[in-house]
């Protein structure tokens, strides 16, 4: 059961072939079967098995949605009421929020089962998944490899078969890196489409949540339930949500594929270069046009990145002082000492290393020469995706320039470890959305292939993958020991 779609769960609920208790319980039992993969921060046993029967109990009344029954997890970022969100930090992690994030709520009113909270780099600050307090998840196509960060949980998990399919949050690439990096299909929406009401927040002007699952068919039906306007987020925006699924069969033919030249430079490793182009091939048979694009000022959203990215962390996390929010030290001698002993000892070094470079870049004398050259840098990105999205349909290229690599192997070189996110990090600083679909395989690991679109065009980036998944079968398979 665990390797089915949402559609074929639901389907299998409705007729009776085993009931939502059961298909949780076969869940929580491989979650414990693989527990060495460290996928969950928390399992929700006892509450997954009380939806679960709520959930049959819907179902028979016949007052059922798609997801009402299905198994699903979600990312330690999320508040949910009574339940520990740690957000991978020793800082929280004896945090019970006293109501749910919207997302969550989402799901709950649609019947979905929450098997538990899924481990995470800490405050979503990683690109490995190496920065958790609750140490690294291993990634299920190969075990001394990180799964990409930071919702590294949250694919090793869908990949493993260890919950239907998972929220996520993407920042600089946290979906779309660990789903390439495992295999799986990963959606990060146009910013303001989900919202952020009760998503810890990282850096508010570039978080957005969103579904990772085996298919883009079971990413439609995720958007569907965490999509639409939000009162208690101001930024989230009042648009109509369409109905993600209706499109998912219109014929690609005629599509403008963009591919990015500045994609394909040095960096790529050329065994993932091949994959992309023969991804790139299959939509021309399938009748997409290729043209080549250039954006001439994506190799500054690195930089830009992380100036902006640190400066909004270093504002958002100065709430957590041990006084009103998160970890207190022991017996502090004065304020200083409690204020000082409880940020040291509460937060991990990448996230010190983040706040200390946003303090700097917000301070007095090099807020100027710093944080508004970066969002005017970051402009000149969102002017060069709007071109390039006016002459083509999609753009296409790769999600990371190599497969996974070693757990530790770049941990002791934060430059090294930030460039892992080079292709992802643009579409961010621009709004945009874009997902990544596995579309191949590399020295036995996953390869993804990103897609990027224009605003509020989620259903046509679903489209596109999913005409893809409907004559190739990667999305399909499953790493060795997990089938």
């Amino acid at each position: 059961m665990h390797n089915k779609s949402i559609t074929d769960l639901a389907e299998g609920l409705r007729s009776g072939e085993f009931s939502s208790v059961e298909l949780t319980q076969a869940f929580l039992d491989r979650i414990k079967r693989h527990s060495s993969l460290n996928c969950y921060i928390t399992v929700t046993e006892d509450l997954a098995l009380q939806e679960a029967k709520a959930a049959d109990d819907r179902i028979a009344k016949g007052d059922a949605t798609l997801l009402t029954g299905i198994p699903i997890a979600q990312k330690d970022i999320f508040c949910t009421q009574g339940v520990k969100t740690t957000c991978g930090s020793k800082m929280l992690d004896n945090f019970i929020a006293p109501y749910n994030a919207t997302v969550v709520e989402k799901f709950n009113q649609a019947g979905s089962v929450m098997l538990g909270k899924l481990n995470m780099d800490e405050f979503a600050m990683g690109s490995s998944n190496e920065t958790s307090y609750y140490g690294s998840v291993r990634n299920p196509w190969d075990l001394n490899a990180i799964p990409g960060g930071s919702s590294g949980g949250s694919a090793a998990a869908v990949a493993a078969g260890l919950a239907v399919c998972a929220t996520g949050t993407d920042t600089g690439g946290s979906i779309r890196q660990p789903a390439s990096h495992c295999g799986i299909t990963g959606l990060k929406p146009t910013y303001g489409r989900v919202s952020r009401y009760g998503m810890i927040a990282y850096a508010s002007s570039l978080d957005q949540g969103g579904p990772m699952t085996h298919s883009a068919e079971d990413a439609a039906i995720m958007l569907q339930v965490m999509a639409g306007f939000d009162e208690r987020d101001s930024t989230s925006v009042d648009l109509p949500v369409p109905d993600y699924r209706s499109g998912l069969n219109n014929s690609v033919e005629g599509l403008k594929i963009g591919l990015p030249k500045e994609f394909f430079g040095d960096g790529l490793s050329s065994d993932v270069a091949a994959v992309i182009e023969a991804a790139v091939n299959e939509y021309r048979k399938l009748g997409a046009h290729i043209k080549e694009v250039s954006m001439p000022n994506l190799k500054l959203a690195i930089p830009a990145y992380y100036v902006i990215a640190p400066a909004e962390c270093s504002a958002n996390l100065s709430r957590f002082d041990g006084v009103r929010y998160g970890y207190r030290c022991a017996s502090p001698v004065d304020l200083t000492d409690l204020y000082t002993r409880s940020r040291g000892e509460g937060f991990g070094k990448e996230v010190k290393r983040r706040i200390l470079m946003g303090t700097y870049a917000l301070s007095a004398g090099y807020y100027d020469a710093y944080y508004i050259k970066a969002q005017k840098v970051r402009r000149l990105i969102s002017e060069d995706f709007k071109k390039a999205l006016s002459e083509v349909d999609v753009i296409m290229g790769p999600v990371a320039p190599s497969t996974a690599f070693g757990i530790g192997e770049k941990i002791g070189n934060p430059i090294e470890m930030y460039l892992s996110d080079i292709y992802t990090i643009a579409i961010n600083l621009a709004g945009l959305p874009a997902m990544s679909l596995p579309v191949g395989i590399v020295g036995g690991k996953p390869v993804g292939l990103q897609i990027i679109g224009n605003y509020f065009a989620e259903d046509r980036l679903l489209n596109v993958a999913h005409q893809y998944q409907q004559v190739t079968d990667w999305h399909q398979q499953s790493p060795k020991g997990f089938e």
